[in-house]
């Protein structure tokens, strides 16, 4: 995993819960570098994921939802670093399609190695889009966060549906962007 995300992790929880926190999720969670991450280094999921269960301890707050949260917040991230993305999409749905056809080309292309989620689009019933998310990491919360974001960030009348599918908890799961405009 690329330290951008585990950096984007620990700003997020210092900027919630303070500086102390998040030395303490980093400490808490096992990590071994607890000297700092960089944001061009690469690291084992696993680390992120350990300090997620650290901060779920020390708020009481559960794993998915602090999940969730961070996937939000890292849409806004995303979206400040890169606004080249946003300015020829309308709508989640095409962010999605771009996500993979073009932003993911882009990170292989300069990482090779990086193991990125996957996104279908097969066909859907009228009103309502699907997306498909399958990966070697049980991030599924992370999406439906970045998902909730977008769906907020372009104003859009939808309700999110997801379908969790057999396997690994949180590696292959159903997206529905379901129309309630009128």
């Amino acid at each position: 995993m690329k330290g951008v995300v585990i950096t984007e992790f620990l700003e997020l929880v210092e900027n919630r819960f303070g500086m102390g926190m998040a030395d303490r999720v980093i400490c808490k969670g096992g990590c071994p570098f607890h000297l700092g991450y960089t944001s061009v280094g690469t690291y084992d999921y696993q680390e992120l994921i350990d300090m997620v269960r650290a901060l779920s301890n020390e708020t009481e707050i559960p794993v998915p939802h602090l999940i969730k949260d961070f996937g939000k917040h890292l849409f806004h991230q995303f979206r400040q670093s890169t606004p080249h993305y946003f300015e020829t999409v309308s709508s989640t749905y095409e962010l999605m399609t771009q996500v993979e056809e073009i932003i993911h080309v882009e990170v292989l292309r300069y990482t090779p190695e990086a193991e990125l989620p996957r996104f279908e689009f097969p066909e859907s019933e009228p009103n309502t889009k699907t997306i498909v998310y399958r990966s070697t990491r049980p991030l599924a919360d992370l999406a439906e966060g970045l998902l909730l974001a977008s769906i907020e960030f372009f104003e859009e009348q939808l309700t999110l549906h997801r379908v969790d599918h057999a396997g690994v908890p949180g590696t292959h799961a159903t997206f529905q962007l379901v129309s309630t405009a009128p």
